[in-house]
């Protein structure tokens, strides 16, 4: 199975990924915790392009799409065929929410187009945070160029209409982490539920 933590900057995904890893691993179930943008070459030079205004959109988002093609077949995929629950830190929905709503020019298909080769996750989760509250928790001195509260703005509102439309599970992040992650913990177990869970266990 894998698992996926989606939402606008600040609303807790590598929080909540790395708490829910820690509850799945006690319980005996073979964890793999991963984010992106990755730990690869590609991943690092992508990080250093996300704090660049001047950077046109399609680039970040043939960069996403490479990073991501070669984070998957590399990684999620072989443990996935291992029998881990993988949990990523953001996937292939953020790519889609937040390169078309960089511009007009990039449609959520080109986006799709671009990535139809990495395989959609079981479980999508949203975490949902109005954006000036989640730009209260970041603690960087230099944001990001995604990070003001307009964008993030239209990037809730993408994210909230996607998440009607494929059936993604949304959780409110404006609370207390462990209410936050006990919410999420109990999707999860129903989900795992649908699955062969033996195969799962350590």
């Amino acid at each position: 199975m894998h698992i996926c933590f989606e939402g606008i900057d600040g609303c807790g995904t590598t929080t909540h990924s790395g708490l829910l890893s820690e509850f799945l691993t006690a319980k005996g179930i073979r964890i793999y915790l991963t984010k992106e943008p990755s730990n690869t070459e590609i991943g690092l030079v992508l990080r250093k392009y996300l704090k660049n205004k001047n950077v046109h959109p399609s680039t970040d988002a043939l960069l996403f799409a490479a990073d991501r093609s070669h984070h998957f077949f590399n990684e999620i995929k072989q443990k996935l065929e291992d029998n881990y629950v993988v949990i990523s830190d953001r996937f292939l929905e953020s790519s889609i929410v937040y390169q078309s709503a960089q511009s007009e020019l990039l449609s959520i298909e080109w986006v799709k187009t671009l990535n139809k080769f990495v395989e959609e996750p079981e479980i999508t989760i949203i975490l949902d945070i109005p954006p000036k509250l989640s730009l209260q928790r970041k603690k960087e001195q230099i944001l990001e160029k995604f990070e003001n509260i307009t964008f993030l703005s239209k990037v809730r509102d993408i994210y909230l209409k996607r998440a009607e439309e494929n059936n993604y599970f949304v959780i409110n992040s404006d609370d207390e982490i462990d209410i936050v992650q006990k919410k999420i913990q109990k999707i999860v177990m129903n989900e795992l539920k649908k699955f062969n869970f033996e195969e799962l266990l350590k």
